[in-house]
């Protein structure tokens, strides 16, 4: 989006949530619909999906290796990168909306924005910028599908995980354009 190159002064004007950081209640939501795993995994079960480890963090796309899936993540090390990432979304979701949000909503948005990384929620963030909230939550509600290769061709395919989460995501853009209480609270 255009802000990441704009100076400074434009960009801290047009950031209204700059104050904001996910509430307690949805950080501990979220790493439990994460589950730490200490050692490398493929995120949609044997043979299927990407290399993952730790909290849902992405190690590259494609399945893991033999050599990868024998590899153990220590908890600090899940830890200290969950942290990192769900930092990395506030960033994002504070510099890439510029209308005032909901604690429910700015909540919602890391977590999509964790999950999806911020490619996949564009779409989302400028529905949200132009007042579009309806179309925002149908959008998140459609970031169900992740990529798999299965006989060396790339398909999509639903995951199930994605669906509850992607209905607690898009709640706060459905009713009222959010409470100001968590989804997750």
């Amino acid at each position: 989006m255009v802000t990441r190159h704009s100076p400074p002064a434009t960009r801290r004007a047009s950031m209204p949530n700059a104050g904001m950081s996910m509430s307690p209640a949805a950080r501990a939501r979220m790493r439990v619909t994460e589950k730490a795993v200490y050692r490398y995994y493929n995120d949609m079960g044997k043979n299927k999906g990407n290399c993952t480890w730790g909290t849902g963090i992405l190690a590259h796309v494609g399945v893991c290796s033999a050599e990868e899936l024998e590899r153990k993540v220590s908890a600090q090390s899940a830890d200290m990168v969950f942290a990192q990432k769900v930092a990395e979304a506030e960033r994002i979701v504070r510099r890439e909306i510029h209308v005032t949000l909901s604690q429910a909503q700015f909540d919602a948005l890391c977590s999509l924005t964790f999950n999806t990384g911020p490619t996949r929620a564009e779409d989302t963030f400028r529905f949200i910028n132009n007042g579009e909230f309806t179309k925002a939550a149908a959008n998140m509600s459609k970031l169900i599908k992740v990529s798999i290769v299965k006989d060396g061709k790339k398909k999509y395919v639903i995951a199930p995980g994605l669906i509850k989460r992607r209905v607690e995501e898009s709640a706060p853009f459905r009713t009222n354009h959010g409470s100001q209480s968590s989804p997750t609270e």
